[in-house]
């Protein structure tokens, strides 16, 4: 028995309780659309196969919204119990897995067996797909190293006021980590001063679903300390993140970093967000937060950068960035 899906070519093959599909050469946007159909239909339909063999022997490129329909795909299986495998997987493909540390959730066939490797040395860098032209931009990078070290010695000379402030106003750590979904959605650590109470999640499930829109948008949140309030009105609370640009894990310029339970809710097309590292500033800080009404504004903020980039435009982005900043910098004085 052979179907296909219409759009890409997707040929799935059934046989006994295992259906064995053939991913593309390419798995981007539109691939991954039908990627997700695909495997859904299999284990949503009213013939469930126990297990299901994803062949990746023709792949070598994949995307954030190709990784996206995996994880939708997988999330998918276990619901319904089925075995998700993947087979003949590429070294290009593979490096993905690494960076996500997808690798160590899904299950490789054992007559193709494949050794994961960290990335991080320069040939599994070499690896990685382009996904956007910002990624492999060494004048961007450059940018980035420099801005952040200027950046990090501004830091260091605010850092000692704003320490004391913070202690002095609220028990607790002076900074706040917060995983947050980069490039790929790979997870790291981003950086902040403290600018609410240490119980502050256990909190937030005491504020109503229908109140927590309009009183966190308003930064009238109740967890937010009188210290916090004035960081956060300053942006003085994000300085710590040029530890994360120096790092690479964000740049200066890019979409804005969402968090895992965020991307766990995106629709494959909305992954598309992630091809580009995640910046300390972006569309969605210059053009004015209150006008981010829904997730779909930041989306649509978001590749809007993204249709736009240059270097030239980060550049114009950052000069904005300082003009925004003074401003409210200077409104409260």
């Amino acid at each position: 028995m052979v179907s296909q899906t219409p759009e890409v070519n997707f040929p799935v093959h059934i046989q006994d309780d295992t259906a064995r599909v053939t991913i593309p050469h390419r798995l981007s946007v539109l691939e991954a659309v039908a990627f997700k159909s695909t495997c859904h239909d299999l284990v949503l339909g009213d013939e469930i196969p126990k297990t299901v063999v994803l062949d990746f022997s023709e792949t070598t490129f994949i995307d954030s919204s190709g990784v996206g329909a995996l994880v939708s795909n997988l999330k998918a299986a276990k619901e319904k119990q089925v075995e998700l495998r993947l087979k003949n997987v590429g070294p290009q493909v593979m490096a993905v897995f690494s960076l996500t540390s997808l690798d160590q959730v899904l299950t490789f066939e054992h007559d193709a067996p494949v050794t994961p490797q960290p990335v991080g040395g320069t040939n599994n860098s070499e690896l990685l797909p382009v996904t956007h032209p910002s990624i492999r931009s060494w004048i961007k990078r450059f940018l980035d190293i420099v801005g952040a070290i200027v950046g990090l010695a501004i830091t260091g000379v605010l850092s000692i006021p704003i320490m004391i402030a913070i202690r002095l106003d609220s028990p607790g750590p002076i900074f706040f980590g917060q995983i947050r979904c980069g490039w790929m959605g790979k997870r790291f650590r981003m950086w902040k001063f403290r600018s609410m109470v240490v119980n502050a999640e256990a909190l937030k499930s005491t504020i109503p679903n229908q109140a927590k829109g309009q009183i966190f948008k308003n930064d009238n949140d109740p967890r937010i300390t009188k210290v916090g309030r004035f960081l956060r009105r300053t942006s003085l609370d994000e300085l710590p993140q040029f530890w994360n640009v120096l790092k690479g894990e964000m740049s200066l310029v890019g979409t804005r970093p969402p968090t895992p339970d965020e991307v766990e809710r995106y629709e494959v097309p909305q992954w598309q967000r992630l091809d580009v590292k995640p910046g300390m500033t972006g569309e969605w800080q210059v053009g004015g937060r209150s006008q981010v009404k829904d997730f779909e504004d930041i989306i649509r903020l978001d590749l809007k950068y993204q249709e736009n980039w240059s270097l030239m435009y980060d550049i114009k982005l950052i000069w904005r960035t300082i003009a925004v900043l003074f401003n409210k910098n200077s409104g409260a004085m």
